[in-house]
C-alpha cells in the first residue's frame, strides 16, 4: 500500500481526477508528481514548531521553539520598497535601499506599517494569518528564556568580543541595522538589531513604541519603550496560542 504523507503542501489536481496526477508543491520550492491511482490516502501532519516552515507571500520562513512560544526564525521580508502609507499595500525599506539586503536581513518597517495602522497590542499586523506582532509580555518571556543573554539570540557569526553570538537558543538574530526617521539615513548594519514590539509607549512629549534591542559588542538585551515609530526596524512574528 502506498501512502503519501504531506507536510504543509499545496495540491494541484487536474479535472479528470482519477486518470491524472497530483503535483505536490513543497516548502522550499521542490515538487513531486504522483499518479492519483497510486495514492491510497493522504495524511496531513500537524504543525511542529522548529520543524515546520511557513510559506508567506512567496517566501519560506523557518520556525523556532523558544520555551512555550513559537517564533519565526527569520526576519520578516514582505511587501514592496516604498514609503509607508495606509493604502492596503505593505511597504518596507531595504538597508541602503538595496533589495539584496532585504533578501539577507529582512525588511525594515515603520511601526505603524508593521502594525497595519492599528494600535492594539499584539495585533496581527503584517504577519501571516495565525501569527502576530509580539506583545511586551511575550518579549519579556523571550528574554527570560535566554536569561537576558543577547549572545544566545545571535547567530554564531554575528557580533564580536563580549558580544559574539552563540545562538544557543536557535533564534538566529542577524545584526540587520536600522533606518532613521530621515529617509536617506541607515545605520548599524553588522552592529545592531532592533525588533519592534506590538505595543505603544508613553514618552511624554513625543510618541514612542516598545522595541527589543541587541548590540554586536555586548550580551545585554534592551527591552522597553522609547523607539520612534517612524524608525525602520526588523520584525519577527510569533504564533498565536
Amino acid at each position: 500500500m502506498k501512502i503519501l504523507f504531506l507536510l504543509f503542501v499545496v495540491l494541484t489536481i487536474s479535472n479528470n481526477l482519477f486518470s491524472q496526477s497530483v503535483v505536490v508543491h513543497k516548502n522550499g520550492g521542490s515538487k513531486d508528481t504522483v499518479a492519483v491511482a497510486d495514492v491510497d490516502s493522504i495524511t496531513f501532519l500537524p504543525f511542529i514548531c522548529g520543524l515546520s516552515k511557513v510559506k508567506y507571500a512567496n517566501q519560506i520562513y523557518r520556525t523556532v521553539q523558544m520555551g512555550s512560544q513559537c517564533w519565526f526564525k527569520d526576519n520578516l521580508n514582505v511587501g514592496v520598497m516604498a514609503p509607508p502609507s495606509n493604502d492596503g499595500i505593505i511597504d518596507k525599506y531595504c538597508y541602503n535601499n538595496d533589495p539584496a539586503n532585504c533578501a539577507i536581513y529582512g525588511g525594515l518597517y515603520q511601526w505603524y506599517e508593521a502594525m497595519q495602522w492599528v494600535t492594539t497590542e499584539g495585533a496581527q499586523g503584517i504577519c501571516p494569518v495565525g501569527w502576530h506582532m509580539p506583545t511586551e509580555a511575550q518579549m519579556e518571556a523571550l528574554v527570560a528564556f535566554v536569561n537576558n543573554d543577547a549572545n544566545a539570540l545571535k547567530r554564531e557569526d554575528q557580533g564580536s568580543g563580549a558580544g559574539q553570538g552563540t545562538n544557543t537558543s536557535g533564534f538566529s538574530t542577524l545584526l540587520a541595522g536600522a533606518k532613521d526617521y530621515n529617509d536617506s539615513y541607515f545605520q548599524g548594519l553588522g552592529t545592531i538589531n532592533s525588533f519592534y514590539v506590538g505595543k505603544m509607549g508613553s514618552c511624554g512629549t513625543y510618541t514612542c513604541v516598545y522595541s527589543l534591542g541587541i548590540n554586536g559588542s555586548t550580551n545585554v538585551i534592551t527591552l522597553g519603550q522609547g523607539a520612534i515609530p517612524s524608525w525602520g526596524l526588523s520584525v519577527r512574528c510569533i504564533k498565536d496560542n
